[in-house]
Parts: C-alpha cells; structure tokens; sequence
C-alpha cells in the first residue's frame, strides 16, 4: 500500500492574514490538527526567488523574515520560532542534483512571510522543524511541475511538503483597493477547482492560455507556480480535497488544495476521506 505523506498548496494571501484569519485560517488550523504528525516541513514560496539555482535553508534555527512594509506594527512582533533541519536540506540539495538541479545550501536566510504565515496556522506550536526551498526566478510552468517531482521522495519521508502561493494574485487591483474582481475571481477559482477534478494537467500547465481571466488573476506567474509545484509532486494519481477560503480584499482568492495519494486499486492511501473529490 502507498504511504506517502500528503501535500499542500495553500493560499497566503497578504501578510495581513496572520492577524486576520478570515474563513482560510480556521480552516487551515482545522487541517492542521488533522493531518497526522510529520518529521518535518518542507515549503516553498513565491517571496524566495534565486537565480540560476534552487537554494534550501540549512539554518538549525531559522529567523522570520518580515518582508513587507507599511503594514499595522503588530505584523512585526510575530515571530515562528520553528527549529531548522540542515540533515534534510543536505538531503534535499542531493535529490535536486540528481533531477538536474544546480543546487545548494543557504545556512543564512531564514522563512519569509509566504512560509511563516500559512505555518502559523497549520502548525502553530511551531515545534516541526523547517525547511525552505528556494523558486527559481525564471521558472516556468513545465519546470515548476518538474521541480515539484523532484521533491516527491520527501513524501516518502514523513515529510510534509507545502508549496504556498495565491489562487489569485492581481496586486494592481489590490493596492488600487477596488473590489469589483470578485466574479473573475471565482470564476478563475472554479476552473481550477474543476480541471484538478478532472486531472487535467495539460491544461493548468497552459493555463494562461486555458483558464478564464487568467492574465487578469494573474499578471506574473509566481503565485501560481506553487499550485503546479504540488501537483509535480502529487504525482499521477492523487486525490485532492479543496479548503475553501473565500476571497479577501475581492480579489485574493484564498482557497488551498491537499493532495493524497492514490492506491493502484484507486482507494485513498491516508486516512483523510471526507471531502475528497477523486479524478478519472
């Protein structure tokens, strides 16, 4: 029977979800709570992009980066003091090697506010060592699903993977602070939803081309790359359950995405049954 750890792709939203949990927060601690109990995380986010390489943190104990700026001071006292994993992230550059990734290890940077945040939810006692793989600043869809592949084994490790992002990101809309986008919103929401149903890959792979509003929800790709990160690492046959988070600020989408395995027999290969939606 397959044993893999399940994954994430959760949306984090402005850094002001960590003060403000809105409907995706519960539901994240929810999941949280559910979820059995890994040896450790490993996330990726958009606000860690390198150059030419894919850097993992190797700090044993890793600061919180608050990476933003004018926001109310209570952000900047949060702190996730979750402990590092350096054995891991040596493991990890060798997995990323071995897929053909130049990789290696960055024992200065800490976890950025597309890490901490979602995390704070999810595992707020903050006693789950982490680790943080960088995104390639040129990645593009094919390779963010390949990259996601290369992080598969961890599954196999009791490792949680999560690759946060935002089902919607249109940051001219947001600091415009107009909210008239909520029914492209959905609508970009619900295709996803639907073509993950339908296993679909092809299509979220060319989902600028495919997907409604596309260029609307997304005007650069890096919100949107984590999704396809998950589901490289989902591998071919998985089961997904959506937790829908609403829309914050009419147009951040907040909805995450949990990946199971599928059994050759096509049954489940954890216990988390309820709510899941199989594709063909």
């Amino acid at each position: 029977m397959n044993t893999s750890f399940p994954l994430l792709f959760v949306s984090h939203g402005a850094p002001l979800f960590a003060i403000e949990p809105g409907l995706a927060g519960p539901r994240l601690a929810e999941l949280g709570r559910e979820l059995p109990r890994p040896d450790a995380i490993v996330i990726l986010s958009p606000h860690w992009m390198t150059r030419g390489e894919v850097n993992v943190t190797a700090s044993t104990a890793p600061q919180t980066i608050h990476d933003f700026g004018g926001f109310p001071d209570e952000l900047y006292q949060l702190r996730y003091p979750a402990p590092g994993a350096p054995l891991l992230a040596a493991h990890i550059v060798k997995l990323l090697q071995a897929s053909g990734w130049t990789s290696q290890l960055d024992h200065q940077r800490g976890l950025d506010h597309g890490a901490w945040v979602p995390l704070m939810y999810l595992a707020p006692e903050a006693d789950i060592p982490v680790v943080q793989v960088s995104m390639p600043a040129r990645l593009d869809t094919h390779q963010a699903w390949k990259l996601g592949e290369a992080l598969k084994p961890l599954r196999d490790m009791n490792v949680l993977i999560v690759a946060s992002g935002s089902l919607t990101h249109n940051l001219y809309e947001f600091r415009g602070a107009t909210h008239e986008g909520a029914d492209y919103v959905k609508a970009f929401a619900a295709w996803t939803a639907q073509t993950l149903r339908a296993g679909q890959t092809d299509q979220l792979l060319d989902y600028r081309q495919q997907a409604p509003s596309a260029e609307r929800a997304h005007p650069t790709d890096e919100h949107f790359l984590p999704l396809l990160i998950a589901l490289g690492a989902a591998g071919e046959r998985y089961d997904t359950r959506v937790l829908e988070g609403g829309v914050s600020y009419g147009v951040l989408a907040m909805d995450s995405y949990l990946f199971s395995s599928k059994n050759e027999d096509g049954s489940e290969s954890t216990p988390l049954n309820q709510g899941v939606t199989n594709h063909a």
